[in-house]
């Protein structure tokens, strides 16, 4: 199965498992809670969808690597105490708490999340001291002689061994004691979740031409030759960190993250050329709606692969501008219901009651940040709207305190205002992200007419949350358009194949 299918199935099981009865018991045993065990080649995104599910769920992670684990700060260190039985004392062997344990009691405390996933990773590295007491373990979630607290499900990764030589094959009892999942890679899904995580469009373009590429190991005379989603996700964030300082990019710095001379050179060749149609066509005029008639020209005579690097840079800045229209929207939604709070105590002549609910409702949201930090259950845009949210209440309490005495009703319009003005801002860029797409849309009908390449804008627009929210929120006429005569063309092309195949 993909990655894809296997957050499914992962967040299924959680879900059965903190399923609990009329009494508030959990339906599943402790015992019958079968651990998961991830089978798969590095780098195909095994941490990444923990961290999804966590975050989907609403509940906690605890992630370790169990190739940094001896059997001592797994189990516990042992120690003596004496103990009495029948009158008579004796010493025995007790451990202290495993590391492991004590952190899943230490995120608990200081988030207040009472339930979540211990997610250890290289499952099938451990040290050969250790690996006797994993069968206890993966069957009880007991380390030495303390367990896993209830509500903690246990979901476990590895390699196969032909990707890891410290690997030690599972024996019958122990892997009957899993649920196993074995895990392949797959460009298609991994798009989905590149595009959300805003992966360089370069390496995307390039993937679509190239797609055995995605994901490849095989044996070099200098060695194993790999490449792999991780690879490409830390390349991609390199690559738009040197375009911001204007860096050249090389093969030396590609190599740091692809560890492929063949699949290095053609990216570095291709990632010049991608940079050289940016400046060729001159994306912000296209955007602007000035694009030069050569560009258009251009455009028409162009290859495919061509074609499809100039659609993925315009629609790159596009989707970029609409997350950031979808993020300010979402921080200003939020914003909204506290500032109704902060209204509340604006009566009376203390206008420092204003500022003072607005410090209380900052601080709460830094303990929400904090705690949901704690559990390791924080996606990037909850952490950017928390962030904003702050920012705007810490900001407009120093206003309100510098600005001294006055009403409290007039203490809350200068809050307001302030609040109305990042709205107008808000709707003004808006209205610049519409003309841009608007634009982007009026270019690829002289470029490109009703062809492949206009399906291609029309999907990737669909396909993206942050450019289908915007659209459904603000509109567009010409997606539109364009999606209905597609869906249309779409209708006609299926009726005709099927007539064809009546042998009519």
């Amino acid at each position: 199965m993909n990655v894809k299918q296997a957050k499914e199935y992962i967040k299924n099981a959680v879900k059965l498992y903190l399923k609990k009865d009329e009494f508030g018991e959990y339906r599943v045993p402790v015992v019958r809670q079968r651990p998961i065990f991830l089978l798969g080649a590095p780098g195909i995104g095994k941490t990444a969808i923990m961290e999804q599910i966590a975050q989907e769920m609403g509940i906690a992670l605890v992630s370790y690597s169990m190739t940094h684990h001896t059997r001592q700060s797994a189990l516990g260190l042992p120690f003596i105490t004496q103990k009495e039985y029948g009158g008579a004392a004796y010493s025995v062997s007790e451990y202290t708490m495993s590391e492991i344990i004590a952190s899943i009691y230490e995120t608990m405390e200081e988030s207040g999340w009472k339930e979540g996933i211990l997610f250890l990773d290289e499952i099938n590295c451990v040290s050969e001291t250790l690996a006797p007491a994993m069968l206890q373990f993966l069957q009880y979630k007991v380390f030495g002689r303390h367990r896993v607290p209830e509500g903690w499900i246990i979901v476990t990764a590895g390699n196969p061994p032909e990707y890891n030589k410290s690997v030690r094959e599972f024996d019958v009892v122990t892997l009957d004691r899993l649920k196993v999942l074995e895990v392949e890679p797959d460009y298609q899904v991994w798009k989905e979740y590149a595009a959300k995580k805003r992966i360089h469009k370069a390496i995307l373009s390039y993937l679509e031409l190239k797609k055995e590429h995605f994901y490849s190991m095989e044996m070099a005379a200098k060695g194993r030759s790999y490449v792999t989603a991780r690879g490409w996700e830390d390349l991609s964030e390199i690559l738009q960190l040197y375009e911001e300082e204007e860096l050249p990019v090389d093969e030396t710095l590609v190599g740091q993250y692809l560890r492929s001379e063949r699949i290095v050179k053609e990216f570095t060749a291709y990632y010049d050329l991608y940079q050289k149609y940016k400046r060729d066509y001159q994306i912000g005029d296209i955007l602007a709606g000035m694009p030069s008639q050569r560009a258009v020209e251009r455009a028409k005579k162009a290859a495919f692969d061509e074609r499809l690097s100039l659609l993925g840079m315009l629609l790159d800045r596009v989707m970029a501008d609409m997350k950031q229209i979808m993020e300010k929207s979402a921080y200003l939604s939020d914003l909204r219901q506290l500032l109704k709070g902060v209204g509340k105590a604006a009566s009376g002549d203390n206008g420092q009651a204003v500022a003072a609910q607005m410090e209380k409702y900052a601080e709460g949201r830094r303990t929400v940040l904090e705690k949901q930090q704690m559990a390791n259950a924080l996606s990037d845009g909850d952490r950017k709207k928390h962030r904003q949210v702050i920012g705007f209440l810490e900001e407009g309490r120093r206003e309100l305190s510098s600005a001294g005495e006055m009403q409290g009703e007039a203490a809350y319009g200068l809050v307001k205002e302030k609040y109305n003005q990042e709205v107008a801002q808000m709707k003004q860029d808006t209205g610049r992200v519409q003309a841009e797409l608007h634009s982007l849309f009026v270019f690829a009908e002289k470029a490109f007419g009703e062809g492949n390449e206009m399906l291609v804008l029309v999907t990737e627009l669909t396909v993206d949350s942050e450019g289908a929210q915007f659209i459904a929120a603000f509109g567009s006429e010409d997606y539109n358009r364009h999606s209905g005569e597609l869906m249309l063309s779409e209708r006609r092309d299926n009726i005709q194949e099927q007539i064809a195949a009546l042998n009519l």
